[in-house]
């Protein structure tokens, strides 16, 4: 008989999650004699058992498609909300990955499917995942599908900025996504000519960064784009989130934790709306018309690019090909033309965020991009 594969996407949508799903069923209906069963909406799917067989004539002309032909859903099987309380479905996917007869479970996502994943091999199931994030924030990989494409939307949309910026000599500010890794920020910003740069893994002055709208003014230039990674912090804020996170391991007690936990998460609540106040702030410290342009869920739509096509299929491939030799617990990572599997126990939880010396920073300062500190 042949083996029976489950398969899911987890976590945001991204470009390349349908050209991942088409790679995986195809390499291994065609060349490993494999059966797939696609559960919808991530594990919310795998838990209710919501699912579907993945024929072939499924697996037709979606590699341009964005999104994912699946669903996808945010849901963690040991925090799940059920009927209004959130209850730990563990056994619940268990039951479903074996009422299903299936051999392993193939979970396409970003961290925190990464997490999910794990969990789920400590309870005895064979899994293998695939990195998708348009943050690039996936470790052990040199680059996960979706980051292309997303950066090339970043890009693009600082092109079309610059025309207006210019036309009426105001600063554009523009809002890219990325919470604690600034890839997307970087890359799109670097691309796109932007005149600074500022980053989560960089605090910033924002004083200086009005000095190089004035610098720049007086040099004639009488425009500037300032790119702005979502999880970006000042050096006051960022010391303030250092003090806060120190109170929250040093808490003794579980009330002490949870109060230390909710001053932490009140934090985070009240920073979501930070570019708009560093958009007024910079107005008025420069003088200077200001605008602030935030791309949002712009970033995750859309047909993937050649990159990312090209990266889905080779890593789904590559997946089909560890399927086969019952190689599981391991994340497939990009690594140069080929690929690499890595424990998941080494994925989990972690993030890869920019290095202060990365290659990039260097080259982006030396065209004299700013980064506010």
């Amino acid at each position: 008989m042949a083996r029976k594969i489950g398969i899911l996407t987890s976590g945001g949508d991204c470009p390349g999650l349908n050209a991942a799903i088409r790679a995986v069923g195809k390499a291994g209906q065609d060349t490993y004699s494999m059966r797939f069963i696609g559960f919808l909406d991530g594990f919310r799917g795998l838990v209710l058992d919501e699912a579907n067989v993945l024929e072939s004539k499924m697996l037709s002309n979606i590699l341009t498609i964005g999104g994912t032909i699946l669903g996808t859903s945010r849901d963690k099987p040991h925090q799940m909300l059920v009927d209004g309380k959130e209850r730990d479905m563990t056994d619940a996917a268990i039951m479903t990955y074996k009422r299903h007869d299936l051999e392993a479970l193939v979970c396409i996502g970003g961290g925190g499917t990464q997490k999910n994943a794990l969990r789920l091999k400590k309870a005895g199931l064979n899994i293998v995942t695939l990195p998708k994030t348009i943050d690039n924030d996936v470790p052990f990989t040199d680059i996960s599908f979706g980051f292309d494409t997303a950066m090339g939307i970043v890009t693009e949309a600082i092109d079309r900025l610059h025309s207006t910026a210019m036309s009426h000599r105001r600063i554009i500010v523009v809002e890219v996504m990325g919470h604690r890794a600034g890839w997307l920020a970087l890359g799109g910003g670097m691309a796109g000519g932007a005149d600074v740069i500022v980053l989560p893994e960089i605090p910033y002055d924002i004083d200086r960064i009005a000095e190089t709208v004035r610098k720049r003014s007086k040099a004639g230039k009488k425009f500037s784009i300032i790119v702005v990674a979502e999880g970006a912090m000042s050096r006051r804020q960022a010391s303030e989130v250092k003090q806060l996170v120190a109170e929250k391991d040093a808490a003794e007690g579980r009330k002490e934790k949870e109060k230390a936990s909710f001053r932490l998460a009140k934090f985070h609540a009240q920073h979501v709306n930070h570019t708009l106040e560093f958009t007024k702030h910079l107005e008025e410290l420069t003088g200077f018309e200001s605008r602030l342009s935030i791309l949002g869920h712009l970033q995750r739509g859309g047909s993937p690019s050649c990159a990312d096509r090209l990266l889905a299929t080779k890593l789904g491939s590559a997946c089909a090909e560890l399927l086969d030799r019952r190689e599981y617990g391991v994340m497939i990572g990009a690594r140069g033309d080929g690929f690499e599997p890595v424990a998941l126990e080494k994925v989990a939880g972690k993030k890869k965020l920019v290095p202060l010396d990365h290659c990039w920073i260097r080259t982006a300062r030396s065209v004299g991009t700013s980064f506010g500190d």
